[in-house]
């Protein structure tokens, strides 16, 4: 304590000892069975509103941007609508005979293939009703019933599939403004979900049954298949991209040929995000599959795995909509480390690469990555980074603004990283030293005065001798 005392420092009397609870890590935790995803979450939708047509042609100073916010949505996807059709209600699968229930069953997919306009809520209640209660009676048939599945069906079934689905998502609620906010927007809701929904469900049923022959299902579930899946991510309906999640992982843990070819697509996906639009509403959940699918890779990684880390991952960080997907980017990154340590001063180096300057959100998403990633990392690995990391850490103890110092400032709380600290003392704290003796001093909030007294006397503690000369050599340069 004499020392701190020299340097003029005393505790500071107010209480902080609440240490920010770090987020769960998101993903699925599994490698060989892939996890149920939870139910969707209900959500409330924007109706849209076509403006009338001006009589007169605007000129560009007529155009004014739209601000606050954007016009509800009154439009669901674009759909090829069928001709109207009187669809009648089918038998149920114990009124026929045992040998007819597969002709029945191909006979409901046709029925469920007939798609309907629900912009108009009260057209073809009829057809609509048929078609829904054809949807959950297949739903139920294939949850009961084992062997059902045969050839036949597997066509059929794609089919219907792709009728429902694969269709044209609508356009963004607001494409010039700001990217989707889950905290301060209405998520889009799909008007024609009360069917999308079954039909996922249906879909999910078919490819996790038993019965179900992959061998069977390659004529059919291809390439186009998984890339027409890939475009609805972009939907607007979080219910949706939740069913799309746990889809696309199904179709990746059964199809071994596709493997690949998903992760390239994902890969293309992620950047044209990167590089050209910087909008997208599926990102969370496609990092969500990647997730899992990092967890299974088999060691040594490939160079293509190396590759994705170094130049996806890492390079999702620049964009400015970090927030929407960060906890499932910081993930795959740490999942990555865990599988090989000796990638953690390249991704250290590449996170120090894009580290926000203006933006304190952002940066505080950087220290809580980074503190996940010292909890795994190696001692040899610290000591190659432990360098470049500190002057940065240096740099956010010295942050005007309060919580991005505060995030720093924790760092101190966490045993691990103290113990590493511990072990590289005569390196770290020259570098941090004159940050925490000024900030001890001119800070404007009182919680980061105490945060820092705990530091030095922590620091004092593990090295009187080093301490003072900190002090000494300081005290000249002021």
């Amino acid at each position: 304590m004499k020392s701190l005392k020299k340097l003029g420092l005393s505790k500071s009397k107010s209480n902080n000892s609440n240490t920010p609870k770090k987020s769960d890590n998101p993903g699925i935790l599994v490698t060989t069975e892939l996890p149920q995803d939870p139910i969707p979450r209900p959500s409330h939708g924007h109706l849209d509103s076509t403006p009338p047509k001006s009589t007169r042609i605007q000129s560009p100073k007529d155009t004014i941007p739209i601000t606050g916010k954007p016009p509800k949505k009154q439009r669901s996807s674009r759909f090829h609508v069928t001709h109207p059709q009187n669809l009648e209600p089918l038998p149920a699968f114990l009124d026929v005979p045992l040998q007819d229930r597969t002709s029945l069953f191909i006979k409901k997919l046709h029925q469920s293939s007939v798609l309907f306009d629900f912009n108009d809520a009260s057209s073809d209640l009829q057809g609509k009703q048929v078609k829904a209660a054809a949807l959950h009676e297949m739903l139920e048939y294939l949850t009961r019933n084992k062997n059902v599945i045969t050839e036949s069906i597997y066509p059929e079934m794609v089919h219907m599939f792709a009728c429902n689905l694969f269709r044209s998502i609508p356009p963004p609620v607001n494409p010039y403004g700001d990217a989707f906010d889950p905290e301060e927007d209405e998520p889009i809701c799909e008007l024609a979900w009360p069917h999308l929904q079954v039909v996922y469900e249906l879909f999910l049923r078919f490819v996790e049954s038993p019965d179900f022959n992959t061998n069977i299902a390659k004529r059919y579930i291809d390439q186009l298949f998984v890339l027409q899946l890939l475009e609805l991510f972009d939907s607007e309906d979080p219910r949706e991209r939740d069913f799309l999640k746990t889809t696309l992982h199904r179709i990746y843990g059964k199809f071994l040929n596709l493997r690949a070819f998903i992760r390239r697509s994902i890969n293309n996906v992620f950047f044209h995000f990167i590089y050209e639009t910087e909008r997208h509403n599926g990102i969370a959940e496609l990092l969500e599959i990647l997730g899992s699918i990092i967890n299974g890779f088999a060691l040594p990684l490939k160079d293509e795995h190396k590759t994705f880390l170094t130049r996806v991952l890492i390079p999702l960080h620049k964009v400015r909509s970090l927030s929407l997907y960060h906890p499932q980017l910081a993930y795959c990154v740490v999942q990555f480390l865990e599988k090989d340590s000796t990638l953690t001063e390249e991704v250290i180096l590449g996170l120090l690469r894009y580290w926000p300057r203006v933006n304190s959100q952002k940066e505080v998403m950087f220290l809580n990555e980074v503190e996940e990633i010292l909890d795994v990392i190696e001692p040899a690995q610290f000591q190659r980074i432990m360098v470049p990391l500190f002057h940065q850490l240096s740099r956010c103890i010295n942050s005007q603004h309060f919580q991005v110092a505060e995030r720093a400032l924790y760092y101190w709380n966490n045993d691990y990283i103290v113990n590493l600290m511990s072990n590289n003392l005569p390196t770290i704290l020259p570098l941090v030293f004159s940050s925490l003796y000024q900030n001890s001093k001119i800070h404007w909030n009182r919680t980061i005065h105490n945060m820092v007294y705990n530091a030095l006397k922590l620091f004092m503690d593990m090295n009187p001798p080093l301490f003072d000369e900190c002090t000494s050599n300081y005290k000249p340069q002021r």
